[in-house]
């Protein structure tokens, strides 16, 4: 049994600092054509020249993030991990183990543990996020689902240590969201994560500072909400998980408030135009990590044009640090789909800037 109390990491966008700037954050009205603009508490904009000047607008873009998905918990949460095995078992090239772990006071986290055998010296890390999917965790980890969507069990045959965790009310996880004080599901996968990235990091097998994420549909905007909040993820991988809020079926979002996302947006901000944020400022609020976005040209449920657009906005940003080559996309003749081929294009991104 693994037990690591891990110290509070201050990373830009923490609650304390966000919860209390939210209400005087300023609005982007430009905020799908042009991110390299300021603004103060007045509104008035200037331009940005500086990755310094770029670190305080990421900061609107987390505080507004906040203002629809509810506040990141704060330091007071990070409890003991507590990370209690469940069952242990070699598949092939890996160990899998079956877990759960703390995630807040009360709270835990079912999960999937893959750790290469034979390792020689510390191992990059990968937390692989699901799909909407009935089986949650199993899928990406190869019992069960879509052969095409196995990608933790591929990662973990490639030497990555592969952390699965269930989405909260998926799978396992069967999880009382709003009645814990949640603003939305969202936010609640969010901390999970982070709390999984404390995980990737406590064992003797991780490299801590090589840690990446990489999901599909769910699992695709999950990893650009978790690694915007955590800086600690240096690569992503998006696989169908995202498209400009204007052209998610045609600007109509009520597929974003259900209670597995973000509620509040049925009530307060019910249309693109209203929402405070978007895909644009997500993507460069990554800048300079390294991220690949993977927008099927036949993709039904996101739309391949605002995928297009949105790397586009986010390109500048990327350009201002000096790391235009840590942005790509790739737009496979597919539909909401991870064949094989676009799969290994993943691989082969996260050996780039992990290994």
């Amino acid at each position: 049994m693994l037990r690591q109390v891990l110290p509070w990491v201050l990373m830009a966008g923490s609650v304390a600092t966000l919860a209390a700037a939210a209400p005087e954050t300023p609005l982007y009205p430009e905020r799908t054509t042009n991110l390299l603009v300021l603004r103060d508490k007045r509104g008035t904009p200037r331009p940005i020249r500086t990755p310094a000047e770029w670190q305080q607008r990421r900061a609107h873009v987390l505080a507004n993030m906040q203002r629809v998905m509810g506040p990141l918990p704060g330091k007071e949460a990070r409890v003991p991990l507590d990370v209690r095995i469940e069952r242990e078992e070699t598949v092939g090239k890996y160990v899998r183990k079956k877990l759960t772990y703390a995630s807040a006071p009360g709270e835990r986290v079912p999960a999937y543990l893959l750790i290469p055998t034979g390792l020689k010296g510390k191992a990059p890390a990968v937390l692989a996020l699901h799909q909407t999917v009935q089986i949650a965790k199993d899928e990406p980890v190869g019992l069960g689902g879509s052969a095409n969507l196995h990608y933790g069990q591929d990662l973990a045959e490639r030497g990555y240590v592969v952390l699965a965790p269930d989405y909260p009310t998926m799978g396992e996880h069967q999880f009382d969201i709003y009645g814990r004080g949640y603003a939305s599901g969202s936010m609640k996968a969010i901390w999970d994560n982070m709390r999984g990235v404390d995980l990737l990091q406590s064992l003797p097998e991780v490299d801590g500072n090589r840690i990446g994420c990489l999901g599909h549909s769910l699992g695709g905007h999950n990893t650009l909400f978790t690694s915007v909040f955590d800086t600690r993820i240096k690569v992503l991988v998006s696989n169908c998980g995202f498209t400009a809020f204007g052209k998610y079926y045609g600007g109509d979002i009520a597929g974003w408030t259900g209670p597995r996302y973000m509620p509040r947006i049925k009530t307060a901000f019910p249309t693109p135009e209203k929402m405070p944020f978007d895909f644009h400022e997500i993507v460069g609020a990554l800048a300079p990590r390294a991220f690949l976005a993977i927008g099927p040209t036949k993709d039904s449920n996101f739309d391949v044009g605002g995928v297009k657009e949105v790397i586009a906005t986010a390109k500048p940003v990327y350009a201002l640090f000096g790391a235009a080559d840590r942005l790509a996309e790739l737009h496979p003749e597919c539909q909401h789909d991870w064949p094989l081929e676009m799969r290994e294009e993943a691989y082969r991104w996260l050996d780039r800037w992990l290994r």
